[in-house]
């Protein structure tokens, strides 16, 4: 699944997780695998299998 950085950076952010967002915002290309880079996100604390429910609508936005 491809979402895009700004998405993940917002999801950080709404949580209250700035740091991470900055850690991504550096570590993360502009578009993200969630397969290809489940070891990044896992550092940065988000569960790839997750990620598109907890985006809410973003998943509908991108066709999941």
């Amino acid at each position: 699944m491809q979402i895009p950085k700004d998405q993940i950076l917002d999801f950080l952010r709404s949580r209250g997780e700035d740091d991470k967002a900055t850690q991504a915002e550096s570590e993360l290309p502009d578009q993200v695998d969630t397969e290809q880079h489940a070891d990044l996100l896992h550092r940065l604390g988000i569960d790839p299998g997750d990620l598109a429910g907890s985006l809410g609508g973003i998943g509908n936005k991108l066709g999941l």
